[in-house]
């Protein structure tokens, strides 16, 4: 089993025209995704990447196609009304890629889809995949994914891809790995993916990547003490950064104690999970956390 994308999803590409939308697109087919369909306006009727039909509209896009997965690849001014064009047609599933979505777009975007069907991942995200049911939705290496019981989810799509090479190098499987984002706003969370990954009979252990800024990772340590009984093992990023200064994301600042690396990373323990010390450790740390049990 997995979370999220399987071999059920039927994936649309918002901007799939564009340079970035279309490399990546064909790369998600490549690996074996079921892209069904593009849309970008005024471009409706031609087709891209041998035979994928291009449509105006999503919800054109959808009533022909039964897309039931929205990737978004425009640029960060016209990012939040991509999202309001899916949840409008009812898209269960929107990951957007883009990064650079601005604040006031996000808190709009997130008050709009409350009570709405449609989940968001992102904005600033790499996506997610699903190796053994060859479901990639984003811009993670496919070829560095091994199927698995390892869930993984991370603020950082580049130690998500960290993390993956480890974990594949020792033989150690993912199930589904999950990059929510390092924006300040955004949409599904720690603790949304957490509960999935812990309702999901066929992921057996956990693999938390959290960074400086906010307090999503706390969130994350309550309920992982609350309600998870599967192993996880945490690693948390910007220990030696200085507060007040934007270290890579968005939302990678410290503005006061709990956003501290140190304050998280003793959250994530005494939730009692394996805290990684290092990124060159965490596929060690989550070999010796198994062979713990």
């Amino acid at each position: 089993m997995s979370i999220l994308v399987d071999e059920n999803t039927r994936l649309l590409v918002q901007g799939i025209t564009g340079r970035e939308g279309s490399f990546h697109a064909e790369r998600c087919q490549a690996y074996g995704t079921n892209l069904v369909a593009g849309v970008t306006p005024g471009k409706g009727g031609t087709t891209v990447l041998n035979g994928v039909p291009v449509f105006d509209t999503v919800r054109e896009a959808t009533d022909k196609t039964g897309a039931n997965v929205a990737m978004i690849f425009v640029p960060p001014p016209f990012a939040a009304d991509a999202i309001l064009e899916s949840a409008d047609a009812e898209v269960p599933l929107v990951i957007c890629i883009t990064e650079g979505v601005p604040v006031k777009d996000s808190m709009f975007v997130m008050r709009y889809l409350e009570g709405k069907t449609t989940r968001l991942i992102g904005p600033n995200c790499p996506g997610l995949i699903t190796p053994g049911a060859k479901a990639k939705i984003g811009i993670m290496p496919g070829n560095i994914h091994l199927p698995g019981k390892t869930g993984v989810v991370s603020r950082s799509g580049t130690l998500t891809y960290e993390a993956v090479g480890q974990l594949t190098a020792l033989g150690i499987g993912q199930s589904t790995c999950v990059g929510i984002g390092g924006d300040p706003v955004s949409g599904t969370q720690f603790v949304d993916v957490l509960t999935m990954f812990n309702e999901d009979p066929e992921t057996e252990s956990i693999v938390l990547i959290g960074e400086i800024g906010g307090i999503k990772e706390q969130e994350a340590a309550a309920y992982i003490k609350a309600h998870v009984r599967k192993p996880v093992a945490s690693l948390i990023v910007g220990q030696t950064a200085p507060a007040g200064r934007r270290m890579g994301h968005a939302g990678a600042v410290i503005t006061g104690t709990a956003a501290l690396a140190s304050e998280k990373m003793k959250a994530l323990e005494d939730a009692g999970c394996h805290v990684i010390p290092t990124p060159a450790e965490i596929g060690s740390t989550v070999k010796a956390m198994l062979v713990q049990g």
